[in-house]
């Protein structure tokens, strides 16, 4: 099953009794927005009291660290989701946000039915899938019982240890100007890791939001990968949840699934490491 749905695939299925349609919409009013609007029988989940475990130094963990496999499996069973359920995510940011990430943590998990919806709620819409404003009743389902992440994890000390080698490649993929340290609009400095490229996230896209296609998008990556292998390769960004975003793009491109390093950089910022803190 590929990792992304196109807006027209979905008006064809998402009446079906298998599928779970999930909106992800994360930042301040994302409750709000999806209160006034959602697409038709969707569920939401919420990126900070969902799918984190957010803590109350981010120098442990980052501002989005995963919550316990026995957390997550809550959040799956008051959705409704069983294991053989076909899971659609969106957000109303193209999917740059909490949709990927609970594409990879369900990816983790061995759930085998899930994709992130190409273009999120505006491409939804004008594809011709209704919205609505009412209130959504899960489906009753048994306890989900997943056991242990099983996609790659990298913590802030396998980073520092790579990070120079060329053996390895760090991608973040936040902004050019937050990687090149001249704004940082969340974080407390500005700057990357050492040895870190950058390829902003915005790269998985085409201008009208959708998702670049397979070919392009391997083109893309393994430009700049070469022929080093997934476990040599870890994404990050600030706080391991856009990092997800370029992680399904290299899934949607058919490539393997590369580290993912949670923490990044609001974590590695915090702990005293080297930084590069201003554009050479």
């Amino acid at each position: 099953m590929s990792p992304i749905i196109q807006p027209e695939e979905l008006l064809k299925i998402y009446q079906h009794e298998n599928v779970v349609l999930v909106d992800a919409g994360s930042g301040g009013p994302a409750i709000e927005n999806y209160n006034h609007k959602h697409l038709k029988g969707a569920l939401y989940v919420d990126l900070n009291d969902q799918l984190s475990d957010i803590k109350e130094d981010a120098a442990i963990g980052g501002r989005h660290p995963l919550p316990s496999i026995s957390q997550f499996n809550k959040v799956l069973t008051d959705l409704g989701v069983a294991a053989d359920s076909h899971v659609i995510i969106y957000d109303d940011k193209k999917g740059a946000n909490a949709s990927a990430r609970f594409w990879w943590m369900l990816k983790s998990v061995g759930h085998e039915k899930v994709q992130v919806l190409s273009g999120g709620l505006q491409a939804a819409a004008q594809a011709g899938i209704p919205t609505s404003s009412e209130k959504e009743t899960p489906k009753e389902n048994t306890a989900y019982k997943a056991t242990e992440w099983q996609l790659p994890l990298v913590g802030i000390s396998e980073v520092e240890k790579v990070s120079k080698s060329p053996d390895y490649l760090v991608v973040d993929v936040r902004e050019e100007d937050r990687y090149n340290g001249l704004t940082e609009p969340i974080d407390l400095i500005a700057g990357h890791i050492p040895g870190a490229v950058n390829i902003p996230l915005s790269q998985n896209l085409n201008s009208d939001g959708s998702f670049k296609s397979p070919e392009a998008l391997k083109k893309q990556y393994t430009e700049v990968i070469g022929n080093r292998n997934s476990e040599n390769i870890i994404i990050h960004c600030g706080s391991g949840v856009t990092a997800c975003h370029t992680i399904l793009a290299m899934a949607y491109a058919g490539m393997e699934i590369p580290n993912l390093y949670v923490g990044s950089w609001s974590e590695w910022s915090r702990n005293n490491k080297e930084m590069i803190t201003a554009a050479k």
